[in-house]
Order: structure tokens, then sequence, then C-alpha cells
């Protein structure tokens, strides 16, 4: 993601990270029941400054989730290219005090939005495992459709291997979703 201008929703404000940012990020991050279904192990400081810094630049994939008109960090969106220029994909992971609030699909919307809207992106995709039911019914809201499953496709840790739920959304099925 080269340029990228802030967006609004009507309580949230999704931006790029900044600096300071680590220490949000680290707040959530270092709790396992927040990264129990992310690629990434929990996050000590030095991983959340790392994680900061290398989604600072040009070709960041990670955006902040801020409550508007607050610097606070509640969460961060995944969003960035997916095998091609015409496809991205999208993610969230928020602080669990701010978590069935409806922040994920406020702000997964607006970006969707910009995805087709400003990216001229054809489809967006998300993916989840099937334990995960929060994430899933996000992309449902969103009105994404379950494409696949794979079954043990990501490895973990002592041989155990997830399966994962694909999403995905084309820009007119977009468009349809947002004149209902």
């Amino acid at each position: 993601m080269t340029e990228f201008t802030a967006l609004h929703t009507n309580r949230l404000t999704i931006r790029r990270l900044e600096q300071d940012d680590w220490h949000a990020i680290h707040s959530y991050m270092c709790n396992p029941d927040v990264t129990r279904w992310l690629p990434e192990d929990t996050f000590n400081e030095a991983d959340a400054k790392a994680f900061t810094d290398k989604n600072l630049h040009d070709g960041a994939q990670a955006l902040a989730v801020a409550l508007k008109g607050t610097p606070t960090v509640i969460g961060h969106m995944v969003f960035h290219p997916w095998a091609g220029s015409h496809t991205y994909e999208i993610g969230w992971v928020f602080d669990p005090s701010n978590q069935g609030q409806g922040f994920a699909t406020e702000a997964a919307r607006a970006l969707l939005s910009h995805a087709f809207r400003t990216l001229k992106c054809h489809r967006v995709i998300a993916t989840c495992q099937p334990e995960n039911p929060a994430s899933w019914r996000v992309m449902e809201k969103l009105n994404m459709r379950r494409e696949g499953l794979f079954l043990k496709c990501i490895p973990r840790e002592n041989g155990v291997w997830w399966d994962e739920y694909f999403y995905a959304i084309i820009a007119e099925e977009f468009e349809a979703s947002t004149q209902l």
C-alpha cells in the first residue's frame, strides 16, 4: 500500500500506523486470547516495535484503528495486495475490551469501500479458522462469500495443522450490497 489517506467512519479513524502506536499494539498482541487465531505468536515489546516500524512506510500491510477524535488505537487492520494488483486481503485484530461492538465490521466496511471505489480493486479476500466464528461472522456481515475450506493448510507448532476458511467479495457484489 503506497499512498493512504485516513478513512473516517461514525466511530473510527483508520490510518497509517505511527511510531508510538507500538504501545497499544503490544497491549493487545501480548494477550494469547488475541493471537490465538493469528499466524504470529504473542508480541513482546520488541515484536510490537518491529511490527510498527515495518508498517510505517510504503509497503505497509497494516493500518491502525483508533477511536474517532482520539489517538487511542483499539486494533489494527491487515490490508494489502494479494495475488496481483486487483485483489487485496483484509483482516482485523482488536483489543479484547473493544471486541463485540461492531468495530471490526465498521472498519472493514470502510476499507472495502476504499478498495473498490478508490483503488478500483476487483476482489477482496479474507481468511480465518473455522473455530473462529467471531471472524467469519464479520465476513458474512460484510456480504463476503465463503468460497472454500482448506483442510490442514497452515502448519502450527507441535505438528498441528490449521484448517482455513476462504472468503471473498467482488466489486459488483459490494456495490449491490451497499444498495440494500
